[in-house]
């Protein structure tokens, strides 16, 4: 899995229109998207740019989750 991002707004909503269906992932408010490696020739085949952020490790997305949600972080789970 791989962390990309779109260089605009609408570029972003197609590709995200794209992938529904196709492959599995993640996105996040900050603009960040986890999908796996195979998605990215099929994104580019549909003339949809895009840069690559990174691996999407553990604590990478830990992170992303934790930016999208600053009030979340550190509290534990209700009942833990």
């Amino acid at each position: 899995m791989v962390i990309i991002r779109f260089p605009t707004v609408e570029m972003r909503r197609r590709a995200l229109g794209y992938l529904l269906g196709r492959f599995s992932g993640r996105s996040w408010a900050t603009g960040e998207v986890l999908v796996p490696e195979p998605a990215l020739p099929h994104l580019a085949a549909e003339g949809i740019m895009f840069s690559v952020e990174g691996a999407g490790t553990y604590d990478r997305i830990l992170r992303l989750n934790e930016k999208a949600h600053p009030s979340a972080a550190g509290v534990p789970a209700a009942g833990a």
